[in-house]
């Protein structure tokens, strides 16, 4: 997987295309992430304690890695991630404009 924790994404596919935002979780296990703001649930929570109020708690579920697209931090477009060796550092690079990302 070629997307990391922070990176900015844009939606490729489903109910929020078109939308961008940051990488809060990655799941490798199950090539899922979590995007900030984008494929929000509810959930109502019943009250814990005695006098306590239910509330509805909004929240970014899982989406699959294959429908977010990395935005490249200098041209800000969509684009793939490829790899250049700099030494001995692998960097990830935007296949667009070639610049690391």
């Amino acid at each position: 997987m070629k997307i990391k924790k922070g990176d900015n994404v844009k939606m490729i596919a489903g109910k929020d295309r078109g939308r961008t935002g940051k990488i809060l979780r990655v799941l490798r296990v199950r090539e899922r992430v979590v995007v900030d703001g984008v494929n929000m649930l509810k959930r109502h929570v019943r009250p814990r304690r005695q006098g306590q109020k239910g509330e509805v708690i909004q929240f970014a579920s899982s989406v699959h890695v294959s429908n977010v697209e990395l935005v490249c931090g200098s041209c800000g477009k969509a684009t793939r991630a490829g790899y250049r060796l700099e030494g001995e550092k692998k960097i990830r690079v935007c296949k667009k404009c070639g610049s690391a990302i």
